[in-house]
């Protein structure tokens, strides 16, 4: 990593930032289609404003926390002089300032996050700013004693170069009650939290849900007075959730009822609202011509005035600028964009997508399979119309191609779905509850039958 990135960012630097950055190099599609146009449907070209992000205010602390949030879960990576890859810090350092500059303030990461580096890029990139400047926060992840706790919340406050955290959570709770129980109240962690939170050095407390309706409104209700909570909420998932996870329109429900300020993940639903069939674009493009698939949702998600912020995990400049343009500031949906939506929602449901939010929670595969990217790319061709069945079908040869061609580029060979083994280790991990096996086992007969019938 450069030399300079732990230091104070330089006003010279900053300055330059704010006035446009740099336009990092986008893979939004390793296919051998379609990545010209879906850039064009994806971002406008118009200047981003600094000074007019929308913000939300937190009852609990009076914190004005902007709409847009970011999510440090996937921060570019580079390959270092040893052949390793490791966090691009320069390029996590624009992007930050980048951010900050225009009005973000609010950083989301957790100890599991890109292999257990994110929270100490984070943490540089942030230690270069004021303090007061930013909110942060982490996540107790993947632990199940009072001692492994408690070193994981220290670790992250030494990573992220700080002595309190802003919020902080009990992540990936409501599978069952026996789990939550099990993590966070047998083994004292929850008790240690709320000391802890008594003592200033997390200034909120709450969780993040993945789960069943009897496992949210346990921990809801549990005997705590919680600050917010995390969901999964985006125009799909208000009445057609699937895999773990309940319908949003209940979520979103039952914690204005209670007054408890909701944070918002997957606005776009692992990217699948980025980039919806041309069947869902038209829809919306005769309602708003000029507006992104992606613009759509995240409107919709900042909608709610429950809503605290959107967290949106944004590896590249162009990501990252359309959505502060549609904060800077939210338009919200109006009744005519919520039927259109419905109609959106309606061709979405009912197509072949499998419903993989690339959440990497299944990774590292046993055998080296790249589960999500498989999915992304199957995902893509559906999208962009390049499935077809029947070698009879009038595109079919162009479909064939594209395929397999983006196929091989967006996923090495000794990765691909052929070398699924069916061991089912992949399957309590998925938030989604997809069948993982049976989805990889379903590509790879569709790419034997394009080779068979080339």
């Amino acid at each position: 990593m450069g030399e300079n990135n732990g230091k104070k960012i330089n006003r010279r630097r900053f300055l330059k930032t704010l006035g446009g950055g740099v336009i990092a190099a986008t893979a939004l599609d390793a296919c051998d289609f379609g990545g010209k146009k879906n850039k064009e449907q994806l971002f406008d070209k118009t200047a981003v404003p600094t000074d007019k992000m929308t913000y939300r205010t937190n009852h609990n602390t009076g914190d004005k926390v902007s709409l847009l949030g970011y999510g440090c879960m996937r921060w570019p990576l580079r390959t270092n002089a040893n052949g390793e890859e490791e966090i691009d810090q320069d390029a996590v350092n624009e992007l930050v300032d980048y951010a900050i500059a225009h009005g973000v303030n609010y950083f989301d990461t957790a100890p599991v996050y890109v292999r257990g580096w994110s929270e100490k890029a984070t943490g540089i990139a942030l230690s270069r700013h004021p303090r007061e400047s930013y909110f942060i926060a982490t996540k107790s992840s993947r632990i199940n004693t009072l001692e492994s706790g408690i070193a994981m919340y220290r670790k992250s406050m030494e990573d992220l170069q700080v002595d309190y955290l802003d919020y902080y959570l009990l992540h990936n709770v409501g599978k069952s009650i026996e789990d939550f129980e099990d993590r966070f109240v047998k083994s004292g962690l929850l008790d240690f939290f709320i000391k802890e939170r008594k003592a200033g050095r997390i200034r909120n407390l709450g969780w993040s849900f993945h789960g069943i309706t009897e496992g949210f409104d346990h921990v809801l209700n549990f005997v705590v007075d919680w600050d917010f909570c995390m969901i999964q909420l985006n125009y799909q998932d208000w009445k057609y959730a699937t895999g773990m996870n309940v319908n949003a329109e209940y979520l979103y429900g039952e914690l204005v009822k209670r007054n408890i300020p909701a944070i918002i993940m997957e606005p776009l639903l692992g990217g699948r609202l980025g980039r919806v069939p041309i069947e869902a674009l038209t829809v919306m493009k005769n309602t708003n011509p000029d507006d992104s698939p992606a613009k759509w949702a995240f409107r919709y998600a900042g909608t709610p005035q429950n809503v605290l912020t959107v967290l949106s995990g944004m590896v590249y400049m162009e990501h990252l600028q359309e959505n502060i343009r549609t904060y800077s500031p939210l338009e919200p949906i109006n009744e005519e964009e919520y039927k259109t939506l419905e109609r959106v929602t309606e061709i979405l449901v009912n197509g072949e997508y499998i419903q993989c939010t690339e959440c990497q929670y299944c990774m590292p595969c046993p055998y080296g399979l790249d589960i999500p990217a498989t999915f992304a790319h199957y995902n893509r061709c559906i999208t962009e119309g390049y499935i077809a069945k029947d070698a009879q079908d009038e595109n079919y040869r162009k479909a064939r191609r594209a395929f397999l061609i983006g196929y091989d580029r967006s996923v090495p060979k000794l990765r691909q779905a052929n070398h699924c083994i069916n061991c089912n280790k992949c399957l309590e991990d998925c938030p989604q509850r997809i069948n993982i096996p049976e989805e990889m086992n379903k590509i790879d007969r569709y790419v034997e039958q394009l080779k068979i019938n080339g």
